[in-house]
């Protein structure tokens, strides 16, 4: 234990002076080039640029000539070659599934706390890459799971972890720094060095909640360790403003633009995303559980990894792994105890 807690405490200084260097020091890869390095991008279109959200040269080659010049103050045929040379740089092509299966290999994952739910989820827990959703009842689990997820990331590859931080954005004021210590404290690591690499946004409503992506971006830019952003909850604000059927195709609109961002920011910088949704009670169903994620098919074809949650017998928790791209359908029991989750025998 007195392992997890030195490197837990290391990764604010070590890590981030690695992961400044190179996003990913596993992958063996040249430092990523820059907005500046575009021929046609100085200084003042590079400021202009990031204060419209974008940040790096994915943002950049998606962009048509006429919104470029019209972020950057330049001239089209400028803009035009600008994306050109964005493009080429990215090497926006196909690759072989081979060379897809190798770059794979730069994917971390972080474990649950349970042997058991990192076992439904492949054996590893949580992967980089990838959006893994909870969705279940209030008091079903998806909140504990999200704290014991931003505790475990700070641990070395070798013990389930990423030797990163956490993101938090909290829409419902659920988060609780007392919760985490208890985390901490029962891994036996500094539950001080553990809360401060977990950094908290509290997102007011859903315009803040999609600002706050930017922010994610900046700060990975600035050199932050981040391997694990997670959204509690994910619909909560999208649910309050868009009401009703009127409000339902702008809502999921919104909804599915933002998801987009999150699948974005996950391949980008090769950090995994962790959100919770809430449920609702389906009135046509006549037979069998009639709980409903929110959202609909638009998070349901986002989301890589879907988990569904609820109350067990004897304070149980049962997830059910109904969504996975290379997983079959599969339920496991685990218990959420005071010094964070645990397995219970299957």
């Amino acid at each position: 234990m007195a392992d997890d807690e030195e490197v837990i405490e290391d990764s604010e200084t070590e890590v981030k002076k690695s992961k400044k260097k190179s996003k990913d020091s596993a992958s063996g890869e040249k430092e990523t080039p820059q907005l500046i390095d575009i021929p046609g991008i100085g200084p003042g279109a590079v400021a202009k640029l990031e204060a419209a959200g974008i940040f790096d040269l994915m943002g950049l080659a998606v962009l048509t000539p006429p919104i470029l010049a019209e972020m950057a103050g330049m001239g089209e045929a400028a803009a035009r070659k600008a994306i050109q040379a964005a493009r080429k740089m990215m090497d926006l092509g196909f690759s072989d599934g081979l060379a897809f299966a190798e770059k794979r290999k730069e994917i971390f994952n972080i474990t649950t706390g349970s042997k058991n739910l990192d076992n439904l989820l492949g054996g590893k827990g949580i992967e980089t890459k990838a959006i893994t959703e909870a969705f279940g009842a209030y008091g079903s689990g998806k909140t504990q799971l999200a704290l014991s997820l931003a505790v475990n990331v700070q641990l070395p590859v070798e013990k389930g972890g990423a030797e990163g931080k956490a993101v938090y954005i909290d829409t419902e004021g659920t988060f609780r720094p007392e919760r985490v210590r208890q985390f901490a404290e029962g891994m036996g690591a500094n539950a001080d060095k553990v809360l401060k690499n977990i950094l908290v946004a509290r997102a007011f409503n859903s315009d803040h909640q999609i600002l706050l992506l930017e922010k994610v971006s900046e700060m990975v830019k600035d050199g932050e360790p981040i391997r694990l952003m997670i959204i509690d909850s994910l619909t909560a604000h999208f649910r309050a403003e868009y009401s009703g059927r009127g409000m339902l195709a702008d809502r999921q609109q919104r909804l599915n633009r933002y998801m987009h961002q999150l699948m974005k920011l996950a391949e980008q910088h090769n950090l995994a995303v962790y959100v919770t949704n809430q449920v609702m009670s389906d009135p046509a169903q006549m037979f069998g559980d009639p709980t409903k994620a929110v959202g609909g098919n638009i998070v349901g074809h986002s989301s890589t990894y879907r988990i569904y949650l609820r109350r067990g017998k004897k304070d149980s928790r049962v997830a059910k792994l109904i969504d996975s791209p290379n997983l079959p359908d599969n339920e496991t029991v685990f218990m959420i105890e005071t010094d964070g989750l645990k397995d219970v025998e299957i």
